[in-house]
């Protein structure tokens, strides 16, 4: 069978299962049950597919996922969270529209701790926008940054997405995860930079208002006592991993550990915290693991059919430029992410995508940041990008699509100026990994 067949076929089983409504580790598992009956045509070939499935999820470097995923629900759901905005917003003061920069601050503060987008932008939207509009911003400038800083979780370190790419790409997950420090930290200045243009050219966007007085020793107290603990805790899980002390599982366990500590002594830290944050692990990891079990299987019979190898040797013998190649991948992510979740984006590209820029010798580490990107922008990209929808879920009610995605398309355009600074500059993602 042509590889352009066997491609279609696969890729359109998976699509068209998901289509119909089927969740996406079961479009994958079906597919790959269907799959194998074709293209080995027996009952033998099923019973290695099980084999594999098994092996696959067992392995070691998976183990980070559910700890990062507990460490972010024990600081959301013991109240950590709100310490360290209540901090901040204090540290601001009377600086003009000084609740976006909160949510940038907070936002990348929370990211860090996290790892997740959803949880990101679903916490900044519940926390943030009715405060905003209660102190007379526009609705650009309440739910604008929210959306852009959300997505700094799928790029800051420990990133669930960041983990799940190198686990099915076949990266180094410690590598891959400080790799994202440095875009993540110019990210956050661009959107900065971005708020203030947006305020400067529109003061009553975002209109000053009377504050309680704090003291400067007041502010310095509260960023020590609920800022501080929590900055000590991200620094020694990122410094374990760059200076190769510790893995990422034996850095990501520090980390629950950290947070665990610090809700004990804030006293924040109760059996109900406890168990929420437990079963939010377990439904998170269990889909996660699955997931990953189902992919992997799929790239293997991508592989399997001939449709890898001959998409590889129809694209190298292209007559275009490494560059042009990287562009239509990345535009083939926006395409997907207007229709589909980051998950399924990156289970259906990866196996194709990875293969590629390997035979172009391009850094994976590099193209993993890369990737990243395009999945972040991706999930801000209407008509069906997902952290639309959650913004819509915790605004106001009322709030419209068009609403959303229009305060949401400048912080694309800081996305694209990174995009374009790691194209001209690739040591932004590199040079932190090469310390290792």
């Amino acid at each position: 069978m042509a590889w352009y067949f066997a491609t279609l076929i696969l890729i359109g089983m998976v699509m068209g299962l998901m289509a119909l409504g089927v969740p996406v580790a079961l479009a994958f598992m079906a597919t790959n049950v269907l799959g194998t009956l074709i293209f080995v045509g027996s009952v033998a070939g099923l019973t290695q597919v099980i084999d594999n499935s098994t092996s696959l999820i067992t392995r070691f470097t998976l183990a980070p996922v559910p700890l990062f995923v507990f460490m972010g629900a024990l600081f959301f759901h013991s109240g950590l969270a709100i310490r360290v905005f209540d901090a901040l917003d204090k540290l601001l003061g009377r600086l003009p529209g000084r609740l976006c920069f909160l949510t940038v601050m907070g936002g990348a503060t929370f990211s860090t701790l996290t790892g997740s987008s959803m949880a990101n932008t679903a916490m900044l939207g519940s926390l943030m926008v009715p405060e905003m509009q209660r102190r007379g911003y526009s609705t650009r400038m309440c739910l604008g940054p929210i959306l852009g800083t959300g997505g700094l979780a799928m790029i800051i370190p420990p990133s669930t997405l960041g983990v799940l790419l190198a686990s099915i790409a076949g990266l180094d997950v410690g590598r891959l995860l400080i790799a994202g420090i440095l875009p993540g930290i110019v990210l956050a200045i661009l959107y900065s930079a971005l708020i203030l243009l947006q305020v400067l050219l529109n003061p009553a966007s975002a209109p000053a208002y009377q504050l309680e007085p704090t003291t400067l020793r007041e502010k310095l107290m509260s960023l020590l006592v609920n800022v501080a603990p929590m900055a000590v805790v991200v620094f020694v899980v990122i410094g374990l991993i760059i200076f190769g002390i510790a893995t990422p599982t034996e850095a990501a366990a520090f980390g629950v550990l950290g947070v665990f500590i610090l809700a004990a002594l804030f006293g924040l830290l109760t059996w109900e915290c406890i168990y929420v944050s437990i079963e939010s692990t377990i439904r998170v990891a269990g889909m996660v693991l699955f997931i990953i079990m189902s992919s992997t299987v799929f790239s293997q019979l991508l592989a399997y059919s001939g449709a890898t190898a001959g998409m590889l040797k129809w694209a190298t013998s292209l007559e275009v430029s490494t560059l042009t190649l990287l562009l239509c991948m990345f535009a083939v992510l926006l395409v997907l992410g207007m229709f589909m979740d980051p998950v399924s984006m990156m289970l259906i590209a990866v196996p194709i995508m990875f293969p590629l820029i390997l035979s172009l010798k391009v850094d994976p580490i590099w193209f993993g940041v890369f990737f990243l990107m395009a999945l972040e922008m991706s999930q801000t990209t209407p008509p069906f990008g997902l952290l639309l929808y959650i913004m819509i879920g915790v605004a106001p009610p009322g709030t419209t699509l068009y609403q959303v995605a229009s305060a949401a398309f400048p912080f694309l355009i800081c996305d694209a100026i990174l995009v374009a600074i790691l194209i001209v500059a690739p040591q932004l993602a590199l040079w932190l990994p090469s310390l290792m």
